[in-house]
């Protein structure tokens, strides 16, 4: 078989092809060292003798839509005088590894867009072999994670599975990539993680997390210096919280049989951006419910209100508004919107603190997604030390696929200016 064909298939170099076979719809190299060793690599005598050989086989890259094995005589050397004894170097392959590098390049490829059992079912290899190739290639790419340059953070917990077990995940805001993963959602989950910044004498300048009481203690014992800030869609979530339960309570004590119509299927009006609502109907309906229940109708404006908060032009402006809401919610005499006050009264600082970076957690939040969508699509993950690989790589998988679009984009776009001067030309 021609040499230049062997190095550009399948990467051999310093071997040659003795002979081809195909048997059972794969095509099998027999292949073996142009040159055999003349000297010691101990000693660099040239007494070396040869002492006896394997047969090894490898998955090779796949040709022609068939299986390739690559069939190597390996040959053992042998020097009496320095002890000398062991086999020829595979070029290749990785030591005991039963699959060459190029194969190994083409499965991390193909992961790319396929799961682990697609790519399996696809090459005809087994699924260990594949999530082998896999997390040697994450391991060595991605593993640990590099804290350098890190200046702004982003924590947050998310479900594994249910049962209540949980990970907690540190992201780079600034690059989007996942640096830290531990078991658990307390204060312990981010304990070597502080240890490892320590360690690294890494500066972290801002910290965004939600309203979790674990989080914020970890956070001021650990970086106290560092601007905390309160992401704004989970003090969102918590006023939407305390309106839901209000609008319950009101339909629970209602009697009237009409009021109750009207405040039943309105959870969602209630809850969502009343400024999306173009709905004649819809926006009637609301109307209504907010005008029987001066209460419920209180903690909807209020709800409305506290929103405005993130659109001020000034940090100052913002504590004004925020300081006028927290007012409004303590003389409402409503308990749930009493218990909001005192909340975003503790909370005051981290929240206005949004005005110091205008960082917050939905880049987080977004990788949660992410996770949730890889989780369902490898339908769970047995192998904690392979999820955790996957998860620093997560940033990866993204950027290719954008890489991939924007490729694609640009081709279109020069096919289509191409059409168009030739057209112009005629």
């Amino acid at each position: 078989m021609n040499s230049c064909f062997l190095y550009h298939a399948w990467g051999f170099y310093t071997h040659e092809c003795t002979c081809e076979e195909y048997k059972g719809n794969r095509i099998i190299l027999h292949v073996q060292a142009k040159e055999r060793i003349r000297f010691c690599p101990s000693c660099g005598a040239r007494s070396i003798v040869k002492n006896g050989y394997r047969l090894r086989n490898f998955v090779g890259f796949p040709i022609g839509g068939k299986r390739v094995t690559i069939r190597m005589k390996v040959q053992r050397y042998k020097y009496k005088e320095c002890d000398f004894d062991q086999q020829e170097k595979i070029p290749f392959a990785t030591g005991s590894c039963s699959y060459t590098h190029r194969f190994a390049k083409y499965v991390v490829d193909l992961l790319r867009g396929m799961t682990l059992q697609d790519v399996s079912n696809h090459l005809g290899v087994s699924w260990d072999t594949v999530k082998e190739i896999h997390s040697s290639y994450l391991k060595r790419h991605y593993s640990p994670p590099s804290l350098d340059g890190v200046e702004n953070i982003g924590i947050d917990e998310f479900a594994v599975r249910k049962g209540h077990v949980y990970k907690t995940i540190v992201v780079d805001l600034d690059s989007g990539r996942i640096i830290y993963v531990d078991d658990g959602k307390g204060s312990e989950a981010l304990n070597k993680f502080w240890r490892k910044v320590k360690r690294k004498n890494i500066k972290i300048k801002h910290v965004a997390t939600d309203l979790s009481a674990a989080f914020i203690a970890s956070v001021m014992e650990n970086c106290p210096d560092a601007v905390h800030v309160f992401n704004y869609f989970h003090v969102v979530k918590l006023m939407n919280e305390k309106l839901d339960d209000i609008r319950r309570k009101i339909h629970s004590l209602e009697k009237d049989i009409n009021k109750r119509k009207v405040l039943k299927g309105t959870r969602y009006l209630l809850l969502g951006n009343g400024a999306d609502i173009f709905d004649k109907q819809h926006k009637t309906r609301l109307e209504n419910a907010l005008a029987m229940n001066e209460p419920l109708s209180k903690a909807y404006y209020l709800k409305e209100q506290l929103c405005q908060i993130w659109s001020q032009p000034m940090k100052a402006m913002a504590e004004k508004v925020l300081d006028d809401w927290i007012r409004q919610a303590e003389q409402s005499k409503i308990t749930q919107l009493q218990k909001m006050a005192v909340t975003v009264k503790t909370y005051k600082k981290g929240i206005l603190a949004w005005y110091d970076c205008h960082l917050s957690t939905g880049k987080v939040e977004g990788i949660n997604n992410k996770i949730k969508v890889m989780k369902r699509n490898a339908y769970g993950f047995r192998d904690e030390k392979y999820f955790t690989l996957r998860l620093y790589a997560l940033h990866d998988c993204r950027i290719t696929r954008n890489v991939g679009w924007t490729f694609f984009s640009l081709q279109l776009t020069t096919n289509w200016l191409a059409k168009d001067a030739l057209l112009r030309s005629n």
